[in-house]
């Protein structure tokens, strides 16, 4: 393979592994959400059953949504995290393999 194509193929690389890494730190900032959004739906449900704040459907129904989004929201992206993470990794390596394949000089 010729130097130039080697040199595409890794621009096209780096440029891969930095689109992975902002989808990475969106879905880690999406996990933290869900995260607050099940403790706080969960306290409200606490709060309602041991009777800190008054009771209405509302606010019942408010505390269920926010537990039920919040598993989903966690689930579907520490799996989405997952594999990008994997994705991520694999074009590093091969990143660095292709690198390694260029033949560099030391410059004096």
């Amino acid at each position: 393979m010729h130097a130039d194509d080697l040199r595409e193929d890794i621009s096209q690389l780096e440029i891969r592994i930095e689109e992975l890494a902002k989808r990475i730190e969106e879905c880690r900032k999406i996990i933290l959400m869900s995260k607050i959004a099940m403790s706080i739906g969960a306290l409200l449900i606490v709060a309602l059953v041991v009777g800190a704040i008054s009771f209405t459907p509302t606010t019942l129904l408010g505390a269920i949504i926010a537990v039920i989004g919040g598993i989903v929201g966690f689930g579907s992206n520490t799996s989405t995290l997952n594999q990008m993470t994997i994705e991520m990794k694999a074009s590093e390596a091969l990143r660095t393999e292709l690198i390694e394949r260029i033949d560099l000089r030391v410059v004096g």
